[in-house]
């Protein structure tokens, strides 16, 4: 069966019942996936040290630069685009071979560029093994976005799964060998290189590739205006690194991007997958602007509900919970995961508004409000760097509110959704959230000196508890809609 033939008979599945599929698959998986990732990456956390943490984030400067050039935006064009045809399905893996080919030629030979910028000559060695991802990368995005488009999100849940444990078992084996930072380098490689040979296996994508653009005007110029904007939201995002690379020496810099880390998982490895269902959705309600409003707004309270607890207790568990989750040798990085715990809402509803946005063809709204954000955020660690890393925890939480006002005037008039109406629907979970942090760092305070387990094992179930209760006053129609939604049914 062809892709165009598979298209039409999924199409005739509910597309409701698909969505909720999709968020529970996607969602699911990605839970299932971090769990296993995550008792791996802290065993191997205790198991190398900052320095060695710091060495790969100023990898992940030039990775991250490389990866926006990966074609990615134009497999987007795919899951926006209202009809396909075997030939401009084609065209774009062509492109996609054709760019990460370049992509990991230009890297090898740039690397020892970016090992004299960073005064660390050992990232030659790891950047030019790291150009062998790229090769993966068009086997990944091409059934991702073929599988994104038809909703199914059973598929890359399967895939994504497995080439999770993949990696999970290959960072502490290796980690425990003594292979120090390479560690973070041969765990992505394995997990990427599952993850792309499982997708061809499981999803049985293949489509000729072809070379020749012809035609293929409207899907390249979608591709090319989100790829502006990729490359704009690389540097607000990766400024940091590549400022504080330059000023810090590996042990602080590892510090505070292991800091940052921690405090972004929920926005970076949960909402990124919740957003890649909602872009093919929103996609399919173009027509309906109410409804797409609507579902919008659920969509940000229901994830701010999630959201905002985790928030709430890192900004007032930091110390006890880096000693016990990180060890004693990363304490120096409390102070620095309790400030970018208040810079995380702002961070959470700003990325929610570009799936929307790019959903209704207009890319350039999330173009301009990254733009905003190349330009406020570097301005803001340039700053910060001055002051340490906790200097650069500061810079976010100053800079992420003007942002969120930014790209939030930019987009809901695109959108049809109100501000207020917006502020109604987030507000319960965020005053809730507010409240269980204070009472956590009340009941903290009256605790007598005790060991920081015992001291977070107290704390984690009184913060449960207050949000529950909370919850339960304050947004108790948003949980009920919050439980439907999980248990498939609608709402």
């Amino acid at each position: 069966m062809s892709r165009v033939e598979a298209e039409a008979t999924e199409s005739a599945r509910p597309t409701a019942s698909r969505i909720r599929s999709a968020i529970l698959w996607r969602s699911g998986s990605q839970i299932a996936g971090q769990l296993v990732m995550w008792s791996s990456t802290f065993l191997v956390l205790r198991l190398l040290t900052p320095s060695d943490y710091g060495l790969f984030a100023m990898t992940q400067v030039v990775i991250g630069l490389a990866q926006l050039m990966n074609g990615y935006s134009f497999a987007s064009s795919l899951v926006q685009a209202e009809r396909l045809d075997e030939e401009r399905t084609g065209q774009i893996f062509g492109v996609l071979i054709a760019m990460n080919l370049a992509i990991a030629v230009a890297q090898f030979l740039a690397a020892p560029l970016a090992a004299e910028y960073f005064h660390q000559p050992g990232l030659t060695a790891l950047l030019r093994v790291q150009s062998l991802l790229h090769l993966t990368t068009p086997f990944i995005i091409m059934p991702q976005a073929l599988l994104a488009r038809d909703i199914d999100f059973r598929t890359q849940g399967r895939a994504n799964f497995a080439a999770a444990f993949v990696g999970a078992v290959t960072a502490p084996a290796c980690a425990l060998a003594g292979f120090g930072v390479w560690t973070l380098v041969l765990a992505p490689l394995a997990l990427f290189t599952t993850r792309a040979v499982l997708l061809g296996l499981i999803g049985r994508w293949w489509v000729r590739p072809r070379f020749r653009l012809r035609g293929a005007g409207t899907l390249i110029g979608f591709g090319g205006t989100v790829l502006v904007a990729d490359i704009l939201w690389f540097f607000q995002n990766q400024a940091d690194v590549f400022i504080a690379g330059r000023h810090f020496d590996a042990h602080m810099l590892g510090l505070y991007s292991e800091g940052l880390f921690l405090t972004q998982i929920v926005c970076n490895k949960f909402v990124p997958a919740l957003n890649d269902v909602a872009f093919p959705a929103y996609a399919r309600m173009q027509a309906d602007r109410v409804g797409l409003a609507s579902a919008f707004a659920r969509a940000a309270a229901v994830i701010m509900l999630c959201a905002m607890p985790f928030y709430a207790g890192l900004a007032a568990t930091a110390g006890p919970l880096v000693l016990t989750v990180l060890g004693p040798k990363w304490g120096e990085a409390a102070p620095i995961v309790r400030l970018l715990a208040f810079a995380m809402p702002f961070v959470t509803l700003h990325i929610l508004f570009s799936p929307a946005t790019n959903a209704l063809g207009r890319p350039g709204v999330a173009a301009r409000a990254t733009a905003a954000g190349a330009v406020v955020l570097p301005v803001a660690f340039l700053i910060g760097v001055r002051f340490g890393p906790t200097g650069m925890a500061a810079a976010w939480v100053t800079a992420m509110p003007l942002l969120l006002a930014v790209s939030a005037t930019l987009s809901l008039p695109v959108i049809g959704l109100r501000a207020a109406t917006l502020a109604r629907a987030v507000m319960p979970p965020i005053i809730a959230a507010a409240v269980m942090g204070g009472v956590v760092v009340a009941v903290d305070g009256a605790l007598p000196a005790m060991a920081p387990a015992a001291r977070l094992a107290f704390l984690v179930p009184v913060g449960v508890a207050a949000y529950a209760a909370l919850v339960l006053l304050l947004a108790r129609p948003l949980l009920t809609q919050a439980i439907t939604m999980a248990r498939g049914r609608a709402g």
